[in-house]
């Protein structure tokens, strides 16, 4: 039977950067994806992302439970299932969140030393920032690209205009001393190509390396335990074949907020009551595993605009005969961008920390049936708002102890107050910045909502029945102490030796922002950790 010192669950963005910083120890590591390679031209062309989240060849194309308070509707929760993970699929925003957020973790008790000032470190190490010199905040060097995107289209410096006059101050380093106003985001972008986290940090030479097994389309089935500690796993491969791995020192969960928690339960490791409904042998109690719950949820306001130049009219015939001949030439124009090119931090009306997240894009469309965009027959653009520190909590559980089947996840997005009148008041500063000059002058109509969604009641109507994730799920494997918490502060599963979670699962709470940059910042920590003990704790 193969045996490696660290087997890791899941090729996303923390288990390749875990592999990579374990197998550069000169550990022997093996990789399991339960996706594919990450060759494919559209996983290497930015723009691509809107067809690559719906995607099955590249997606877990997951929904929601109907969600009671957004009218029983079942949400669309995309995960990506390709080496590389969501990395290689989403919207390529680079976000740290606010310092607060990390220093809001280590004052929960069994999560020390996870404050800001410990992880900067962490963050600087994984970066080759390319927006600026290297400062306080930020390095060069590390495989992590950063950089931003060439200044397109005109209408963007009309909307960070108008942001401005509505009172939201202009900040060039989103990533910087401060979160707080209006700038450029930060994208994983290298010259023209996206740059996930597969291509970041297991480059060919990486993944020749005799040290490190890279196997895909390898579906965890569970950890092996003997007694209290983890030895191992079963998987299955494309063709239906069960396998058995050994690890000498330990197993690292990385498969993400869905798939950890279903992997710990079909081990027979979660609360006791839901493993007896599954039909699972409990192995050990840890009633946290699948709760917690937290994202990110959006809904966009689209205008129409004077500007006969947006991403719509580049990505429509005929001119988007010309912007696939110059990404071919030079990776630059429509075919290159992200998910947004603008973002605002914004402190509600109360003021203090920023608590609303905007993003902005030079184009507008809908969705069609399989999820890809549609662009606007009309010059549009588009802006998005979010609750960055929402509320309500959910879950996620098995529906069974089989491999294979869909995890059973429950947001409860708007189920508090809280939420529900920050929603509210978050989609009213859309409207403030597109009602400022000069956006105002430019504007020439809302196409969505429109008409007819004016009174607060109607506004949260409005996000109850178009409101969509932003992707963003954390907190189901929960590091800290007490009865529902699932990983210490070195993210080693509470009684179980040999067994560590490291994704976005372990956050005790939802960051100020996008997830990818936090994910990679957590992995770079633990892997030094792991390193440190020897892999054996």
């Amino acid at each position: 039977m193969q045996e490696h010192d660290y087997i890791i669950i899941g090729g996303g963005s923390a288990g390749c950067c875990l592999a990579r910083r374990l197998s550069d120890a000169g550990s022997t590591v093996l990789l399991l994806e339960a996706g594919g390679g990450d060759k494919s031209p559209l996983i290497k062309t930015p723009i691509a992302f809107t067809r690559l989240m719906y995607d099955p060849k590249f997606t877990n194309r997951y929904r929601s439970e109907p969600e009671p308070h957004l009218n029983n509707r079942t949400l669309s929760l995309p995960r990506g299932r390709v080496l590389g993970g969501c990395s290689a699929i989403n919207g390529m925003i680079y976000m740290r969140g606010q310092q607060e957020d990390y220093d809001d973790w280590a004052a929960l008790p069994g999560c020390a030393g996870w404050d800001f000032a410990t992880l900067l470190p962490y963050f600087k190490r994984s970066e080759d920032f390319q927006c600026g010199p290297p400062d306080a905040y930020h390095a060069t060097g590390g495989p992590l690209h950063v950089s931003q995107l060439r200044p397109e289209y005109p209408i963007t410096e009309t909307y960070i205009s108008a942001a401005v006059a509505a009172g939201i101050p202009r900040n060039d380093d989103l990533n910087g001393a401060t979160q707080a106003g209006i700038g450029r985001v930060h994208v994983n972008i290298k010259d023209g190509v996206r740059h996930s986290a597969a291509a970041a940090f297991l480059p060919p030479e990486v993944r020749r390396r005799d040290t490190l097994t890279i196997t895909l389309n390898a579906q965890v089935h569970r950890v092996l335990l003997d007694g209290d500690r983890a030895v191992g796993v079963t998987y299955r491969d494309r063709k239906g074949v069960v396998h058995e791995r050994r690890a000498r020192r330990s197993v690292i969960l990385s498969a993400g907020t869905y798939n950890t928690p279903l992997i710990l339960e079909r081990s027979g490791v979660g609360d006791p009551a839901i493993l007896d409904a599954i039909g699972v042998p409990l192995c050990h109690a840890l009633p946290g595993v699948g709760a917690n719950l937290q994202d990110h949820y959006q809904v966009w306001c689209q205008h129409h605009v004077a500007t006969p130049r947006t991403m719509g009219e580049d990505g429509k015939l005929p001119r988007l005969l010309w912007s696939v001949l110059r990404y071919a030439v030079a990776k630059q124009g429509f075919l290159g961008f992200s998910a947004a090119n603008i973002g605002a931090f914004v402190p509600g009306a109360d003021g203090g920390r920023p608590i609303f997240q905007i993003h902005f894009t030079p184009g507008g469309g809908s969705m069609d049936a399989s999820g890809a965009m549609v662009p606007s027959k009309r010059s549009a653009v588009n802006s998005t708002v979010t609750l960055l520190r929402p509320t309500a909590r959910g879950s996620v559980h098995a529906r069974s102890g089989r491999l294979g089947d869909d995890p059973v996840i429950r947001h409860n997005y708007l189920s508090t107050e809280h939420d529900r009148q920050r929603s509210i008041e978050g989609f009213k500063l859309l409207r403030k910045i597109y009602a400022s000059e000069p956006f105002a002058s430019a504007a020439r109509g809302e196409l969505l909502p429109g008409e007819g969604v004016e009174t607060d009641a109607e506004i949260l109507d409005y996000w109850r029945a178009e409101g969509m994730s932003v992707y963003h799920p954390v907190g189901t494997a929960k590091m800290g102490s007490g009865p529902d918490a699932v990983v210490d502060a070195a993210l080693r599963v509470h009684g179980i030796a040999g067994l560590r979670v490291v994704d976005a699962s372990v956050m005790p709470l939802l960051p100020s922002g996008n997830t990818h940059a936090p994910v990679v910042a957590i992995a770079e920590r633990a892997a030094e950790l792991i390193l440190n003990d020897g892999g054996l704790a």
